[in-house]
């Protein structure tokens, strides 16, 4: 059988498939890829998360004064009322502000690696990813690059909706259920989809209650 020359059609950044990997090794200088954020983050994080597994995450779903109180502890700024549940993961609490009675809801992933600011009265439902920080992947040696997210007061982020790093989702906005956000939405606005895109507007019923 005769062998066949590789095809020379180069990847992305102009290399060959052939040598990319050797290139990324050498790039790379087979040691792994050093962490961008400080010291004294890893340190703080570290003790965060003994907090989280031994006095956060074990407290009973009423004590939301407790957590908002070890929350502080770290750096969070929560205004009066807000709720964390306790399956709440959060990265780094001195990056988290939340408004007066804005709700985390369960499981949901608070990954602030840059700030995540949450609006007063905005909920954040269960299994939610809100996302401040990803990769330049165009680099080899991929380094971290953040953003802040922002959340609306009176918004709505429904169940198992991933927020993109830099996204804005507007006042009063509302993103249904499983949702990928990667641009910001408008105040007032129902968003949905894979990515999600702008659906109607949202009108409110009756006068807001007060808590």
């Amino acid at each position: 059988m005769t062998a066949h020359p590789e095809p020379s059609t180069p990847v992305a950044g102009g290399f060959h498939p052939a040598i990319s990997s050797a290139i990324l090794s050498a790039s790379l200088g087979g040691r792994i890829r050093p962490s961008s954020l400080s010291l004294r983050n890893r340190l703080g994080r570290a003790l965060w998360g003994l907090v989280w597994l031994l006095l956060f995450r074990p407290s009973p779903k009423v004590c939301h004064g407790w957590r908002r109180f070890l929350l502080r502890l770290f750096g969070a700024r929560l205004g009066r009322g807000a709720i964390v549940h306790a399956s709440v993961r959060v990265f780094a609490p001195w990056n988290l502000e939340m408004g007066e009675h804005a709700s985390l809801s369960h499981f949901v992933d608070c990954y602030c690696v840059d700030r995540i600011s949450v609006g007063a009265y905005a909920t954040v439902s269960q299994y939610s990813f809100l996302c401040s920080a990803s990769h330049d992947f165009r680099q080899f040696q991929m380094p971290l690059v953040t953003k802040p997210v922002e959340i609306g007061a009176l918004a709505w982020v429904a169940a198992d909706v991933f927020v993109a790093p830099g996204v804005r989702i507007g006042e009063g906005a509302m993103v249904q259920a499983r949702s990928t956000v990667l641009e910001d939405v408008a105040d007032w606005t129902i968003a949905g989809g894979h990515p999600a895109r702008a659906i109607a507007e949202r009108v409110m019923v009756g006068e807001l209650p007060t808590w």
